[in-house]
């Protein structure tokens, strides 16, 4: 299955048009899609340094949290989302990127603790993505790295049913978080001492 997920991607990749693509045309040139799927062809671009990009893909990411923590088994992307449209070059890197990923998890991951790398209602998982998403959305300096790092850890999880890449994506969410919080803070106190210097 990777292996022909991964050739897939590179011949697509190597024959996109010199127009826009967008992201609803990575999904279909992906194949059959899921929650970790579509968590993965949300995540990868939310890594490029692509203006906007990191917001919708947010709002799509907060979407299918929602949809996981309802329970609906069911996966598609919002309409904003699927018309997101990337540069050929972007989509080409998108798809190299995934094909990477793909490539480097079908030689580490398989099924083990699958219980952990279910798409359940109401789980941590649900709520570490939405929390994910919601920093990718926050206007933070590389403050997507993070974040997409663990979304991409576990949408493999859930691609894989490999519970111990959910649970270093989990490990990674929680490493994000204290990271953004002290971003924060700094910020804070930065600005509120520059506040009472200036007034």
């Amino acid at each position: 299955m990777t292996e022909s997920i991964v050739q897939r991607l590179r011949e697509t990749a190597a024959t996109l048009p010199a127009e826009r693509v967008s992201l609803q045309t990575l999904a279909h040139a992906h194949g059959p899609t899921a929650h970790g799927t579509w968590l993965l062809l949300m995540a990868v671009p939310c890594l490029l340094p692509v203006p906007g990009v990191g917001t919708v893909l947010g709002l799509g990411m907060i979407a299918l949290a929602v949809a996981m923590w309802r329970g609906q088994s069911a996966a598609c992307l919002p309409r904003r989302v699927a018309e997101l449209e990337l540069s050929s070059h972007w989509a080409q890197r998108v798809l190299g990127m995934l094909a990477f990923s793909y490539a480097v998890a079908g030689r580490f991951a398989k099924a083990r603790l699958s219980h952990l790398a279910l798409a359940e209602g109401r789980s941590w998982t649900a709520a570490a993505i939405g929390l994910m998403a919601l920093i990718v959305v926050m206007p933070i300096p590389f403050g997507n790295v993070l974040p997409a790092v663990a979304l991409m850890l576990i949408g493999l999880g859930l691609v894989f049913r490999d519970g111990v890449a959910v649970v270093l994506g989990l490990a990674m969410a929680a490493l994000a978080m204290c990271v953004t919080a002290g971003v924060m803070l700094m910020v804070w106190v930065w600005g509120r001492e520059w506040l009472l210097g200036f007034l």
